[in-house]
């Protein structure tokens, strides 16, 4: 058994044994333990001496004990065994053995006497290995009270009457069963001392390791003896891992660190793992470290820092991890570009982000404290672009506001502008509308200060998205419209064409699909006079979707066809993509189902390749969708629930929520009539919890839809009215129309006619003005059933009934 110092080993075989000793049949000879010490210089125990001891416990005559160790451990092993035939076996305890030579001519070998053998490193025995791990955090807890109640009896309460301090301590122990039982004893001292006390002491991880010590045991001198008698070589790696700002390391990195051979350095490693120093994280090739032994680490880092070289090894890792962010990040760009040999395909660098993408986040915050400023300010816009492909919006956010404190502390404004910016649009990805336009608006007045205009305009481009998105659509058209003048004054027509596009989308926000569809076509014109084929791509693709709102679909479908041709000739796979899933959006509301799912069908596989995983699950959302449009609904509830799976995995609340409420229909066609109502009230709840108004006025209508199924009426009532008010308040009359047919048809079920016909007539005097036959057709169709069904009732009432 091996372990960290101070992790239980002995403990864990004492009790072992004590457990062993009760079964009846299994040691009747009882046990033999030996403490070989061995990694106490002055008090290690030699093998002939351990041996000896032994010899003597087993009753075996001083004068009869040879002093040669290949004769003592003859004549132990055949004292053993010889204990073994006579029925008498025995169970060997050897404790804290430091090298395989120290151990070997104590085990056994006679096949029946069985052998524990403690260590700090990993010896080479022939016997099965097994490390001890540090404690759970309940654990942890439970230790604490557990030796105070010894201590004390169980009075001592302690522990119970302040589960958040225990729970604080535990951690800040890291579940190392030494510090613990340290703490235990201190507190055990002290009968009237709080354990926020302690808590308090231990705060500070610069004398953490000071405070857990208490007489002749302390966590910094069980550490000091695995820690001497390591080479050179590992000694000072060792002290230099600790600059890693995250929670583990890889062997690249390590590399760096030690400014050494990678072979030499892998050896250095996996030597350190070998004494329980470092541990193999899960995935091969990195490494990491117990909190207490990093503080010890470190604190010993400090000590060498000149002999180390540790200012230059910072340098080197800090260094690395910029340039292969950088070299990483360049397979993320829309169109294909020249890119560094560290990575051969978008696969091994989205791989190698994600594995350090916690190092590279605590390399950004913690830079500036490390005197590199500007390498916190640069990872930082490097990191930005993998975040949100990842749609680690709240990392994002970190790092973007990071970069906004450390550049406003370097009293540089025009980074720090931009590094708003970024914070602003971080922002609004997590729903934080207020902050993030205040973001924005702070970066609008710096680069007007300065006198720079064309920063000025990208800062209101960026601001009116802001507002978009916080649906306050007049200040965002403001926005849009002072960059087009801006943009105008400076002759710039690339950005008056960003512009205009940026403007089309807030129209379409905000359902002014007319206005929407002149400014995405004006930006698709100067886009094309400009020969920006790339962006010209992205404005056709945006008017396609402005032409779908007001039921334009083949206009629709060629601007996507178009937008999604020229990505593709340009190599733009991700332009593509989302060219392909408007167009299968636009197919399917134009009910060319066929078409639909084939091109949905190119879009996953486009998906899938670049590793997409939001666009994947939107894709697969939308083509659950078009399966229920040709009834094949067992394939629609599959794609929506795998799409629903994948939002939820990357934390993505609202693409959850939506696709959820997707899935609601599906299950409802197929008869899971529980399971549509399960989905559909949490698609609410999200959407709720978000206020996403629209999305959840739309589930509440598919979850009234659910409710209707199961004869739940009077939940139904109360879905689809809530519905229709929040699509009126919104503008949407479409929806608000649909929700109003729905609401009839659930009041005509419970015999509410005359509501259901005030419903139903609204709604079809929506549909009329909308210019939609087929909706209106649906309401005044369900306007005659409710007449049927009233003219039926009155019938049933007032016919004679025969006696039977």
């Amino acid at each position: 058994m091996a372990g960290l110092a101070g992790v239980g080993k002995t403990e864990l075989v004492v009790q072992t044994a004590t457990r062993a000793l009760r079964e009846p049949d299994w040691f009747p000879g009882g046990v033999l333990f030996v403490d070989l010490l061995g990694y106490d210089p002055e008090r290690s125990l030699a093998p002939e001496r351990a041996l000896d001891g032994l010899l003597r416990a087993l009753a075996m005559p001083p004068e009869h004990i040879p002093t040669q160790l290949q004769d003592l451990s003859r004549l132990y092993r055949s004292v053993l065994s010889a204990f073994a035939d006579q029925g008498r076996r025995i169970l060997v305890i050897i404790d804290n053995a430091s090298s395989e030579d120290q151990a070997r001519p104590l085990l056994p070998t006679d096949g029946t006497t069985c052998a524990l053998v403690t260590s700090r490193d990993t010896l080479d025995l022939d016997a099965r290995l097994h490390d001890l791990d540090v404690l759970t955090g309940t654990a942890s807890v439970a230790l604490l009270a557990q030796a105070l109640q010894h201590a004390h009896g169980p009075t001592d309460t302690r522990v119970h009457d302040a589960p958040e301090h225990a729970a604080t301590i535990a951690t800040l122990c890291a579940g190392l069963p030494l510090a613990l039982r340290i703490v235990a004893a201190l507190l055990a001292d002290s009968p009237t001392r709080p354990l926020s006390s302690i808590a308090q002491a231990l705060s500070d991880e610069h004398t953490r390791l000071k405070r857990l010590r208490r007489k002749d045991r302390a966590v910094r001198a069980a550490f000091d003896l695995s820690y001497r008698r390591l080479t050179d070589q590992q000694a000072r790696l060792f002290r230099l891992l600790p600059l890693n700002p995250g929670p583990d390391i890889s062997t690249e990195a390590a590399t760096h660190l030690a400014a050494a051979d990678p072979y030499e350095t892998e050896e250095l490693l996996q030597d350190l793992a070998l004494t329980h120093l470092i541990h193999a994280a899960p995935t091969w090739g990195r490494w990491r470290f117990h909190d207490l032994v990093r503080l010890y680490a470190n604190d010993l880092g400090h000590a060498h820092a000149t002999t180390d070289h540790r200012a230059d090894a910072l340098t080197a890792l800090l260094s690395h991890y910029l340039t292969t962010t950088e070299a990483a990040t360049t397979h993320l760009k829309s169109l294909p570009s020249p890119t560094s040999p560290r990575f051969t395909n978008r696969t091994d660098a989205l791989t190698w982000l994600g594995e350090e993408r916690l190092n590279l986040i605590a390399t950004v915050t913690t830079a500036d404290a490390l005197g590199r400023p500007r390498t916190a300010v640069s990872l930082a816009f490097l990191l930005g672009r993998f975040l949100h492909f990842r749609r680690y919006f709240k990392d994002l956010v970190t790092v973007a506001a990071t970069a906004v404190t450390v550049s406003r502390d370097l009293g540089d404004q025009p980074v720090l502008a931009l590094a708003l910016n970024d914070l602003g649009d971080a922002l609004s990805e997590v729903r934080q509308f207020d902050e993030a336009i205040e973001a924005h608006t702070e970066a609008v007045a710096i680069f007007r200060e300065f006198g720079d205009r064309e920063g000025q305009g990208r800062a209101l481009l960026y601001l009116g998205a802001a507002l978009r998105e916080a649906r306050r659509f007049d200040e965002a058209i403001e926005a849009h419209t002072r960059d087009l003048a801006v943009c105008g004054e400076l002759g710039d027509r690339q950005g008056e064409g960003i512009a205009w596009g940026a403007l089309g989308l807030t129209f379409t926000a905000a359902r002014r699909f007319d206005e929407a569809i002149d400014a995405h076509t004006r930006a698709a014109a100067i886009h094309r006079e400009l020969g920006d084929r790339n962006s010209e791509a992205a404005a056709l693709n945006n008017l396609g979707s402005a032409r779908q709102e007001v039921r334009r679909f083949d206009e629709a479908i060629d601007a996507h066809t178009r937008a999604a041709a020229l990505f593709h000739e340009l190599g733009d796979q991700d332009g593509e993509g989302a060219a392909l899933n408007n167009l299968g959006v636009a197919l399917r509301k134009a009910h060319r189902f066929d078409e639909a799912i084939e091109v949905h069908a190119r879009d996953l596989a486009i998906s899938r390749e670049l590793e997409d995983f939001h666009r994947l699950a939107i894709t697969l959302d939308n083509l659950g969708i078009v399966l229920q449009s040709v009834d094949r609904f067992d394939e629609a509830v599959k794609a929506h629930i795998e799409a629903a799976t994948i939002h939820q995995a990357f934390d993505n609340w609202q693409g959850e929520g939506t696709a959820l409420n997707n899935l609601g229909p599906a299950l409802r066609a197929v008869g899971r009539f529980d399971e549509a109502v399960y989905a559909l009230t949490r698609a609410v709840a999200i959407h709720q919890a978000l206020n996403d108004h629209h999305r959840e006025a739309m589930a509440l209508n598919n979850l009234g839809g659910a409710l209707q199924s199961l004869r739940r009426f009077a939940g139904a009532i109360d879905a689809h009215g809530r519905a229709a008010i929040t699509h009126r308040r919104l503008g949407d009359h479409h929806r608000e129309a649909m929700a109003l047919n729905n609401l009839g048809v659930a009041l005509r079920a419970v015999g509410r006619f005359d509501e259901a016909i005030e419903a139903l007539t609204q709604a079809a005097a929506i549909h009329r003005e909308l210019g939609d036959p087929y909706g209106e057709g649906q309401a005044v169709w369900n306007i005659a059933a409710v007449h049927n069904t009233r003219w039926l009732r009155q019938q049933f009432r007032t016919r004679p009934h025969s006696a039977p």
